[in-house]
C-alpha cells in the first residue's frame, strides 16, 4: 500500500500574489498571523525550528524528499493550477523538481481547477488565498483573478504538452504504465468527457498504455469517463457538518466526529473508489471566522485513521491511500514537524503504514457485508435526504395553489423578515418573499456579502436589528443555528412554517 500526500507549491514568491496580496505574499503570511477564534483553539502552527522555507531552494525539495522516504510517504500530489489559455501559477517547484533529476521525490498532478477571486466576488466556485487582503478594492471588477475555463482540443493538446515532460521522468508515478492524474472539481468540466478522450489519445501517442485519471467531486454522469473516483476529504464531509456536539463551538467541530462520518463512507459503483485520510482540518488562518477548524486532531488519532483507511483501500482492491496533506499550513494539515508535535504525524504515518492489515478484517465487514454501523449510516442520509424532497415538494404544491409563505408571514403580523441561510432553500424563500411584495430587511449567512454584494448580508456573530422574524433555511441544524443566535430572538425554521401553513 503507497501512500500519496497532496502538495501545496505556495511558499515561493511570485508575481501575482506580490500584486494581488501585497509584497511577498505566500501562504506562510497566513499561518504566522493566524490567531486563535475560540477556546483550546491551536494557532498558530509553527514549523519546527521555524523553518518557515522558500520552495525555490532545490534544497527544500531535498529535506523534504528525505523526510518522505524516512516516515513511508511514497508520493507527494502536486496541485496543479493551469487556467485559460494555458496560463499558469505556482508551478515552478514541479519544475524545479523536474530540473533536478537526483532529488529522489515521486511525484503526480492535482489539477486544482477552481478560478482565483477576491472573497467579495460573486464568481461562483472558486477560491481565495488570503481572505484578509481580499476584502479591499471592491472596485476592482468582478473580482475575478484567474478565469478557469477548459477551451477545445487544441487548448486540451497543449495542456497535456505542457505536462508530458513530467509525465515521462522516472519520478512521475504510474499505474499500471500509466501517468496518474488527479482533477479536482471534476463536475464543473462541461467538455470532461471530451478533454479526458484527448488525454487518452495523447498518452497513447506518446507511448503510454493510457492516463489514468482520478477525479473528485464527480457526477454520477460523469464516473464512465474516469478511472478512479476520490472521497477528497475533509472538505467533502465538512460541506455538510457544522459545530454545536459536545466540546464544539460554531467554528470548531470534533475532529473524532468527522472521522466516524468518512469512515462510512461507500464504495462508489463503475469505478476504483480511494479513501482518503487527513491529519487534520483548519482553515481559520486564511478566513478567520469564516473558517472551521477540527478540534482535538492528534497524531494518535490521526495514526488509527490512516491505518483503518489503508485497510478499506485494499479491501477495495486499491493500493494508493491519499493523505490531506503534506504541507497545508494555511488549512492545518500538515505531515510535516510543527513545534508543537514536531515529527508525531510523520511517526504516526510510518506506523499505520506497518500495522494497516490488522484492520483489514473489519473494514471488509463494514466495506461490503453491509455492517449494522455503515447500514445505519446510509440509510440516515436516505431518510434525510427524503425528508428535504418531501419539504421542497409541499412548498411547490402550495405555490401552485397560489399560497404563499408570506400569507402566513402576514397572518401573525410578521411583517420585518431576516433569512438564516442563502443556499438553495434561502435563495427560493428570497424569490418568493419579494416578488410577493415583503421586504427582507436581510441575510444572515456564514459566508458573509461574499455570497451576493447586492444584499443587506451579515454574519452570525455580527449585531444584526431587531426583526419580527428570522427564518431558518437549513432547517436540519436549527437547533445550532438557534444556539448560536442567543436568545430574545423570534426564531423560524422553514419547514415548521411550509408545515403549517394551511
Amino acid at each position: 500500500m503507497k501512500i500519496l500526500a497532496m502538495y501545496l507549491p505556495q511558499f515561493h514568491k511570485v508575481k501575482e500574489n506580490d500584486e494581488w496580496w501585497g509584497e511577498g505574499f505566500t501562504d506562510w503570511i497566513s499561518t504566522r498571523n493566524a490567531k486563535p477564534i475560540c477556546e483550546d483553539h491551536y494557532q498558530p502552527h509553527i514549523p519546527l525550528g521555524e523553518n518557515y522555507y522558500d520552495l525555490m531552494n532545490p534544497d527544500t525539495l531535498k529535506w523534504q524528499a528525505d523526510l518522505m522516504k524516512k516516515y513511508g510517504v511514497d508520493g507527494l500530489c502536486f496541485y496543479h493550477y493551469y487556467f485559460k489559455d494555458g496560463r499558469k501559477i505556482l508551478e515552478r517547484p514541479a519544475e524545479l523538481l523536474l530540473d533536478n533529476s537526483d532529488i529522489d521525490m515521486p511525484f503526480c498532478f492535482y489539477w486544482a481547477n477552481e478560478s482565483w477571486k477576491r472573497s467579495w466576488s460573486n464568481v461562483p466556485n472558486a477560491n481565495v488565498w488570503n481572505m484578509e487582503a481580499a476584502t479591499e478594492n471592491k472596485s476592482n471588477g468582478n473580482g475575478l483573478l484567474l478565469d478557469q475555463q477548459y477551451g477545445e482540443l487544441d487548448d486540451w493538446i497543449e495542456h497535456f504538452n505542457y505536462m508530458l515532460p513530467f509525465f515521462l521522468d522516472d519520478r512521475y508515478i504510474k499505474v499500471d504504465g500509466k501517468p496518474l492524474f488527479l482533477i479536482y472539481r471534476t463536475s464543473q468540466i462541461p467538455c470532461l468527457e471530451s478533454m479526458i478522450t484527448c488525454f487518452r489519445e495523447q498518452a497513447k501517442k506518446h507511448g503510454f498504455p493510457d492516463i489514468y485519471i482520478i477525479g473528485a467531486y464527480a457526477k454520477k454522469s460523469s464516473l464512465e469517463f474516469l478511472d478512479g473516483f476520490l472521497y477528497h476529504e475533509p472538505p467533502q464531509t465538512l460541506s455538510s457538518f457544522r459545530g454545536g456536539g459536545v466540546g464544539e463551538t460554531e467554528y470548531s467541530i470534533s475532529y473524532d466526529r468527522i472521522i466516524e462520518s468518512v469512515l462510512a463512507e461507500p464504495v462508489v459503483s463503475g469505478v476504483d473508489t480511494y479513501f482518503s485520510c487527513f491529519t487534520g482540518f483548519d482553515d481559520t488562518p486564511r478566513r478567520g471566522k469564516k473558517g472551521n477548524a477540527l478540534i482535538d486532531a492528534t497524531p494518535s488519532k490521526y495514526q488509527t485513521f490512516l491505518a483503518k483507511t489503508m485497510a478499506k483501500n485494499e479491501v477495495a482492491g486499491n493500493d494508493i491511500t491519499f493523505v490531506n496533506a503534506w504541507n497545508e499550513w494555511g488549512e492545518g494539515m500538515h505531515l510535516e514537524p510543527d513545534q508543537k508535535y514536531e515529527f508525531g504525524f510523520l511517526e504516526a504515518t510510518k506506523n499505520a503504514k506497518n500495522m494497516y492489515k490488522t484492520f483489514l478484517e473489519s473494514e471488509r465487514s463494514q466495506l461490503f457485508d453491509s455492517s449494522k454501523e455503515n447500514f445505519q449510516y446510509l440509510q440516515e442520509k436516505a431518510d434525510k435526504f427524503e425528508y428535504y424532497v418531501n419539504i421542497f415538494h409541499r412548498w411547490m404544491e402550495l405555490r401552485e395553489n397560489g399560497i404563499s409563505i408570506c400569507d402566513y408571514l402576514r397572518k401573525y403580523n410578521l411583517n420585518t423578515v431576516a433569512i438564516y441561510g442563502l443556499g438553495m432553500f434561502g435563495k427560493h424563500l428570497y424569490w418568493e418573499l419579494t416578488n410577493k411584495g415583503m421586504d427582507v430587511s436581510y441575510i444572515i449567512d456564514r459566508q458573509g456579502s461574499s455570497l451576493d454584494p447586492n444584499l443587506t448580508i451579515y454574519l452570525p456573530e455580527d449585531d444584526f436589528p431587531e426583526c419580527d422574524v428570522i427564518i431558518v433555511t437549513p432547517f436540519w441544524i436549527y437547533d445550532q443555528i438557534k444556539k448560536v443566535l442567543g436568545d430574545g430572538k423570534n426564531i423560524i425554521p422553514l419547514d415548521e412554517i411550509i408545515c403549517n401553513i394551511q
